[in-house]
């Protein structure tokens, strides 16, 4: 939470300094109509890449338009109630993440959880046919995505010239480029200007109205490219007013553009490009300007997953309970170790467990059952798990405040383990205050965010309650210079 409050603060910092140096004054932007459009393109935005409609396969085009709109017919598109700068919004933009099977993507301190597309060895029942075509249909697109992407990166990197390219280097190539082109989610956004009270306008270039605001793409693999397939959806009740708006200088209004700039920089001029019907990430910006239609975007990419799966959630999960013994007979349990470099790791990943996975996921209330039942099974027994560790941290605090815990060891351990107990107690008021907030109120049953795992302090089935603060105030009370 600080780290992000902080990262939120940093950029709000460097805006405000930018827009001050410009003194009201506005970068200059260039469109294709533009002289100079595709120097600026060629020599400071290389690595964009553009494909025309018509060099796709209309087969595709159509399963993949029909899956988009069935996905928002059914209502399987969500405004998600993030965080920024502390505080909860709605993002203006619908969404929903489909991707390989346990896979999760995380962005504006929400994970969002992959609504599985069909996977060799994954067993996925959704919930009706259509649902299971829309996922297919999106995956298609992937797999047709992957390859173009991976044609433009070999292109791009085999200009190195001759003398400077080995055999190694070009297997070496090979591998980079097959590694960061095997997309592993695809995030569907839609997107209607008349259903969006307020639209903030492009702060830097006066490029007119802005349906996502300037940012990076988060938590992609390093140097990874991503693919968006665009569709301006032909709504004809929302296109009624397409006229009424007046064109902002350099640029139809009516027609949806993608813009890049160079970031944090108030000198190189920015491009806007028209959307008809990789490591660029890391150093440029981009938002999305909008038209007068509704437009879907499936954005492909290459998520950062290293902490983000079922399956390396798990295996952390085997760590902290490696330290948690039964005795056979009698069921009885016990920690293993008291070393306190074990108790502190086996903390931290039981409040991975509850704030990363658990708390994100009820978060988003019963969204999921929209599509499929592929992820109960996961969380429950994610829980199960979670509650074993609750009687970790019981059998930690039985030892330290027990008769026969030695003052220095026990002052030891509860210096470890204090400030994860502390955030733990922390992040439960705020996860509930979340739940409880006006917005939060104001969705639909089904995805009402759900403040779970929750307890009373009666539930005998809890070994300790939801609140620690009296815990807390015990053991700070073992730290403090008079508790020795």
């Amino acid at each position: 939470m600080k780290r992000s409050d902080n990262s939120d603060n940093d950029k709000e910092i460097k805006k405000q300094k930018l827009l001050q140096e410009l003194g009201g004054l506005q970068i200059p932007y260039l469109t294709p109509a533009d002289e100079g459009f595709q120097q600026l393109w060629k020599t400071k935005y290389s690595k964009l890449a553009l494909k025309e409609a018509h060099s796709t396969p209309l087969e595709l085009h159509s399963q993949v338009q029909t899956a988009l709109s069935i996905l928002l017919e059914r209502g399987c598109l969500f405004r998600d109630l993030v965080q920024m700068k502390g505080k909860d919004m709605f993002t203006p933009v619908s969404r929903v993440l489909i991707g390989a099977p346990g896979h999760t993507y995380k962005y504006l301190n929400t994970r969002l959880f992959t609504i599985p597309w069909p996977a060799s060895g994954a067993v996925v029942r959704y919930c009706d046919d259509e649902v299971a075509r829309a996922c297919q249909a999106v995956k298609d697109l992937n797999d047709y995505l992957c390859v173009e992407a991976k044609r433009c990166l070999t292109r791009r990197e085999g200009a190195l010239s001759a003398a400077e390219t080995t055999a190694n280097v070009t297997r070496e190539m090979e591998r980079e480029t097959n590694n960061r082109t095997v997309f592993n989610v695809a995030l569907l956004n839609y997107m209607d200007p008349a259903a969006m009270s307020y639209l903030k306008e492009e702060p830097y270039f006066g490029m007119g109205r802005m349906a996502v605001s300037w940012h990076h793409d988060e938590n992609l693999v390093d140097r990874s490219p991503v693919a968006v397939y665009s569709y301006s959806y032909k709504d004809t009740e929302s296109c009624s007013a397409e006229g009424d708006e007046k064109p902002v200088s350099g640029r139809d209004c009516t027609v949806w553009r993608i813009a890049l700039k160079v970031a944090w920089d108030i000198h190189t001029a920015g491009l806007a490009l028209p959307l008809h019907s990789d490591d660029l990430n890391m150093t440029h910006q981009h938002c999305v300007l909008a038209g007068a239609r509704p437009r879907f975007s499936s954005t492909h990419r290459m998520a950062e997953c290293s902490a983000g799966t079922l399956e390396y959630i798990f295996g952390r999960c085997q760590v902290a309970l490696n330290n948690l013994h039964k005795d056979p007979s009698s069921e009885r349990p016990s920690l293993v170790s008291l070393e306190v470099s074990v108790l502190k790791q086996a903390e931290e990943i039981h409040n991975e467990v509850e704030f990363e996975w658990l708390r994100q996921y009820w978060f988003q209330g019963r969204r999921y059952a929209k599509f499929s039942d592929w992820w109960c099974k996961p969380m429950e027994r994610l829980e199960e798990l979670w509650r074993e560790m609750e009687l970790m941290t019981w059998l930690v605090l039985c030892t330290v405040e027990g008769e026969g815990c030695p003052a220095a060891d026990r002052r030891e351990a509860v210096q470890g383990v204090l400030p994860l107990l502390e955030e733990r107690n922390q992040l439960r008021q705020h996860w509930r205050a979340r739940c409880q907030s006006r917005l939060a109120k104001t969705l639909p049953a089904d995805e009402e965010p759900i403040c779970h795992p929750y307890w009373s302090d009666h539930n005998a089935s809890m070994p300790l309650p939801f609140d620690l603060q009296e815990i807390l105030s015990r053991l700070e009370d073992i730290v403090s210079p008079t508790g020795l």
